[in-house]
């Protein structure tokens, strides 16, 4: 299986051109890839914390979606061990509308044979991205006082493993 490209072959957000009909044919996107990421919401919906926690883009940008699952999962794994299940709520924001499109063109003996160039280049579907904009928060953390470091940690981990840079905006809760 060929390897992933580079984020930065689709770091613009550009105007998405991708139009699905009910009528095959005048479909521009034929199949919408399925999206990776597991859960949304982690943790119990009716619980009050004290502290909301967000990470905001610096940037506009697409963010795949194997990206965000992976900040996810390393997040969750940090908040988990320390306050279990019920001890924190955590929320991802942006759903991954945005297709992404590729023009596969072999390299090598024979391939005047098999590619058809710039000619028809619309590109297959490879994978679905978020479309996120400066000032957009991705990731949203609720925790009481007691683990309001490890909220911090954990989100600094969650950034590492997405693209572009990000801040983290603290503010406490008036309803708890």
């Amino acid at each position: 299986m060929a390897k992933k490209r580079k984020f930065c072959a689709y770091r613009a957000l550009e105007r998405p051109y991708t139009r699905f009909s009910k009528f095959k044919k005048m479909s521009f996107v034929k199949a919408k890839p399925v999206c990776r990421i597991v859960r949304f919401n982690m943790g119990p919906a009716t619980k009050k914390f004290k502290f909301k926690l967000s990470l905001l883009s610096k940037g506009s940008l697409h963010i795949r979606d194997n990206a965000i699952e992976s900040a996810r999962l390393t997040s969750n794994r940090v908040l988990e061990a320390a306050l279990g299940k019920s001890g924190f709520r955590m929320a991802i924001l942006p759903y991954p509308h945005h297709i992404l499109r590729e023009n596969p063109l072999a390299a090598g003996a024979g391939a005047d044979r098999m590619s058809t160039g710039m000619k028809c280049s619309f590109g297959k579907t490879i994978g679905v991205a978020a479309r996120v904009k400066q000032g957009q928060a991705l990731f949203t953390l609720e925790v009481n006082k007691s683990g309001l470091e490890l909220a911090k940690k954990a989100l600094k981990r969650a950034s590492t493993k997405l693209p572009g840079s990000y801040i983290i905006d603290i503010k406490e809760n008036p309803a708890s």
